[in-house]
């Protein structure tokens, strides 16, 4: 059942990421969104849950909130050490101006990360209808409709960084699969809890970053509109009724 059901949430991650390529022409907003999105993810989904999950206390402080922690310096030195890198080689942006763009790699390694989160999400759909069909019922509800956001994130994030679209589209669709091998996984072995609840913190510090570092600064610099404000504002808002319908 939970395999059938995570065909679902392939199907939305495609869906998310098809919708991110059609409104290219209005890139402001389609950032603006997912900026919201992420943030959502982050703050409404992904930090209670690795909270909850990842147990104790390091030195007076909740391991997840240190790898939460972790994760956003993780992302900031990678960035920093990648622009300087792409600097030294006289790389170019879209523009034609020499060490103004971003590195490839860091779209392409958050894009893998997007790609982890739902083999995650995978994994969780598993264990919760081996726990019990109500359980499962809830978790897909969440996981299907998030995943929607998980295939724009994904698509957005590797094209905003000067990933060639080909190599967008092989992001999205090893995104969309993931959730297929994490539900399948579970038919053999449980992932445990306190990992996976420490793997979500560090991932919640590297989408924090990408999302108020880079996409929403981005999406404002060239078109500070309202617009763009509601669009952040309503992707935090849709992912606070996913996470409010799931409970």
């Amino acid at each position: 059942m939970a395999v059938i059901v995570a065909l679902g949430a392939f199907l939305m991650t495609l869906a998310g990421g098809w919708t991110a390529q059609r409104v290219t022409d209005r890139r402001h907003l389609v950032l603006g969104l997912a900026g919201g999105l992420m943030l959502g993810v982050v703050g409404l989904d992904l930090l209670p849950e690795a909270l909850r999950a990842a147990g104790g206390k390091v030195f007076g402080v909740p391991l997840a909130l240190l790898l939460f922690v972790g994760g956003f310096l993780v992302a900031h030195v990678a960035e920093r050490v990648l622009a300087v890198r792409q600097a030294a080689h006289g790389a170019e942006n879209d523009d034609g101006h020499a060490g103004q763009g971003r590195a490839p790699e860091v779209g392409l390694a958050a894009a893998a990360a997007m790609v982890g989160h739902s083999l995650a999400d995978g994994v969780a759909l598993g264990a919760a209808f081996q726990v019990g069909g109500g359980m499962g019922v809830a978790v897909a509800l969440a996981v299907i409709t998030h995943d929607f956001a998980d295939g724009f994130n994904t698509y957005t994030l590797t094209r905003l960084y000067g990933n060639a679209r080909r190599k967008a589209l092989v992001m999205l669709f090893a995104d969309a699969l993931a959730p297929v091998v994490g539900a399948a996984s579970t038919l053999l072995f449980t992932l445990p809890e306190e990992p996976l609840g420490a793997y979500l913190g560090f991932f919640g510090g590297v989408l924090l970053y990408l999302a108020a570092a880079e996409i929403l600064p981005e999406a404002h610099h060239k078109h500070p509109a309202l617009s763009t404000l509601m669009c952040t504002v309503g992707g935090v808002a849709g992912i606070w009724l996913v996470v409010g319908l799931a409970e």
